[in-house]
């Protein structure tokens, strides 16, 4: 099996655009996919996170389609003749930079779409016509339902981080594009870890693959160094600044569990003085894009991130990667720290594990097959500077002299000496005076007391009418009774 770029059958544009790029050797995934896609058969491929997987389809995919190259500027000249599909948005815009370096000196053409962006101009690039369609389900879907995008000649279609997609439920999306394609078709599937789930999909839409293995399934990548601190939720801010100070680290990504959790540890780490951006799903595209963007450009020291960049976001020499949370779901552990030690490079994953993280560690345990020691983790004595309960700025760490308001021994006497309770000088309602009115018991009033009404016109009773019948009680008339006419005589 060749190792180097250099031996492979690639036609000039392709070779000249990977030398430029500095490919020299290829990776195990790379050595064993591409001369397999090149014939043309149907691939299931697992390979842990940056192991070069795109590169692994995308030149094969480029060298087939180079019998299609036109350089009419008609849209028909130019359908779709390849669809990589990815889970999410920054995925997707990455690899489709990617393919679109590798085919800079081909006439072949590229584009991207996905959600969370304006439809006018990628239809307007569809419209244009495109060899090679980068996107995610759901924005593919909404273009294919607006007739912008047609599959009806796709003859090559790669599922890339499989297993992604089908966690985020995007099973019956998938089984809808497939749908639109024609039968007679190349059907690629890379995936980091494979599950059973996975192993049904690749029996329903692959035709006698042939799967290729590099590494054990789930396997993370040698090159990184993994240690799993015990901290509680207070520490785990003191044991990022720890690991960052002993270790030098300059970059890292640190993975939570949850969008509102990014967006406040991100606000607190930036208060202690460190260059923080947040990522997560309920950030915009284009926040995200320039999240990343600054990170990569070094503008950004440390990307808080959610789920939403453990899959395939490809960073150069990230040196380390922070879990603040220990991930819900155990595979997701493995993508995490995949954003580190890529493409042969040493790495450091850390994971900070508290008391309440037992049976997520064990999933991992259970899942690397490997016993997982928790190792305690030294402090300094200084801890980071951030806000006080009283509102002040922590001294310790920067060594200057102590706030002028109380002094050291003062100090010292007050976290000695118990101290009495505070008289409350909040807010107390002002005392209204009551109505005596209000005081007074309760007083029945007599039932039988006839109306005022009543009384004014009520008439003796005549000795002649039996004391047993009772005298018709008068009711208030509303009008006055009509007296009858007389006759004129």
């Amino acid at each position: 099996m060749t190792s180097s770029f250099s031996n492979l059958s690639l036609a000039e544009p392709l070779a000249r655009a990977v030398a430029e790029m500095g490919y020299e050797s290829m990776t195990p995934i790379q050595a064993q996919a591409i001369p397999v896609v090149l014939t043309g058969k149907d691939v299931m491929g697992a390979a842990q996170t940056g192991t070069g997987k795109t590169a692994a389809f995308s030149l094969p995919l480029l060298q087939r389609l180079l019998k299609h190259e036109s350089s009419s500027t008609s849209p028909a000249r130019h359908p779709v003749r390849a669809l990589v599909l990815l889970p999410t948005r920054e995925l997707a815009d990455q690899v489709a930079q990617q393919i679109a370096l590798y085919a800079k000196y081909t006439k072949l053409r590229s584009t991207v779409v996905f959600g969370g962006m304006d439809m006018k101009p990628q239809t307007l690039e569809l419209k244009k016509g495109v060899e090679v369609l980068v996107a995610t389900p759901g924005r593919l879907l909404d273009h294919i339902e607006a007739k912008n995008a047609v599959l009806n000649q796709v003859e090559y279609v790669v599922l890339d981080e499989a297993d992604r997609m089908l966690d985020i439920g995007f099973l019956p999306d998938l089984q809808r594009i497939l749908s639109y394609l024609p039968k007679q078709r190349t059907t690629l599937l890379f995936s980091a870890t494979f599950s059973p789930e996975i192993k049904r999909l690749a029996g329903s839409y692959l035709q006698d693959p042939i799967t290729i293995e590099v590494a054990r399934p789930n396997e993370t990548a040698s090159t990184v160094e993994q240690h799993f601190y015990s901290a509680n939720d207070d520490d785990k801010r003191h044991a990022i600044h720890q690991v960052l100070k002993s270790r030098g680290i300059k970059q890292a990504f640190i993975f939570v569990n949850s969008k509102l959790g990014c967006a406040r540890l991100a606000r607190s780490l930036e208060r202690e003085g460190l260059k923080t951006a947040a990522l997560h799903g309920d950030k915009s595209q284009d926040e995200r894009l320039k999240a990343l963007d600054a990170f990569k450009q070094g503008a950004v020291d440390l990307l808080v991130c959610t789920d939403v960049a453990a899959r395939g976001l490809d960073i150069k020499d990230v040196p380390a990667v922070f879990n603040f949370d220990v991930p819900f779901n155990a595979e997701d552990y493995v993508h995490r720290i995949g954003r580190t030690g890529r493409a042969g490079a040493s790495g450091l994953a850390v994971t900070l594990v508290s008391g309440s993280d037992a049976r997520l560690v064990a999933d991992i345990e259970k899942l690397l097959k490997k016993k997982i020691d928790i190792e305690a983790l030294e402090y300094d004595e200084d801890r980071p500077h951030g806000r006080l309960n009283d509102g002040r700025r922590a001294w310790r760490e920067s060594g200057d002299a102590a706030p002028r308001d109380a002094a050291p021994r003062e100090r010292d006497r007050e976290r000695r000496e118990p101290r009495e309770p505070r008289e409350y000088r909040g807010f107390r309602p002002a005392v209204v005076s009551r109505d005596p009115f209000f005081d007074k018991p309760y007083e029945s009033s007599e039932r039988d007391a006839a109306p005022a009404w009543e009384a004014a016109t009520r008439s003796p009773a005549r000795s002649s009418v039996s004391a047993n019948i009772k005298p018709k009680r008068k009711v208030a008339a509303l009008f006055k009774a009509a007296q009858p006419e007389t006759s004129a005589t």
